[in-house]
């Protein structure tokens, strides 16, 4: 992770832990990450995993856009997020309270499986195939779209990505927070 992201999600936390008060302990038990963790991170020790990342937002009932940092409305630079080359999430459009979406394009090196934490009751994720070849499971069953294709589906259930292809993958996913 960059050290411009590695801050403002280091920032992020702690504004959200102080605005909610909560104690390390207590976002611990909300977000299911130690608090030695969330310690690290809030202190710029250590670079959350986007699992991770997904846990904690999910913990604080947030968009993940909201500890990615905000960008200038005039730039158009997107705010991103890159895990060892393998994985890359970028902000296409921050979360919109009036909408309640925010919108994602992610990159998945070939073979990279991406497993996710159940959000919050009521979230749909939209993804959309812009090049590659994926299988997504949700619902209990594994289903394949290739370029071009799309799904919907309940994120309120742990749901796994993954670039079957044999060249890198990337999607859009649009979430729907209600």
């Amino acid at each position: 992770m960059s050290d411009s992201i590695n801050k403002a999600v280091a920032t992020q936390l702690k504004k959200n832990r102080t605005n909610k008060g909560w104690s390390l302990d207590t976002a611990s038990q909300h977000c299911g990450v130690s608090k030695a963790m969330l310690g690290q991170i809030e202190r710029g020790e250590s670079s959350p995993t986007i699992a991770k990342l997904w846990k904690i937002a999910t913990g604080f009932e947030l968009p993940l856009s909201d500890f990615l940092g905000q960008k200038n409305p005039l730039d158009t630079n997107t705010t991103g997020f890159n895990q060892d080359q393998t994985v890359s999430i970028e902000t296409v459009f921050e979360y919109d309270e009036k909408t309640g979406i925010e919108m994602f394009e992610l990159s998945f090196a070939v073979g990279h499986e991406q497993h996710s934490e159940a959000h919050q009751i009521g979230v749909i994720e939209h993804i959309v195939v812009t090049s590659g070849c994926m299988d997504y499971f949700a619902d209990g069953q594994w289903k394949t779209l290739n370029t071009g294709e799309k799904a919907k589906f309940n994120a309120n259930q742990s749901h796994i990505y993954r670039n079957i292809g044999d060249i890198p993958l990337r999607f859009f996913n649009i979430i729907h927070y209600s």
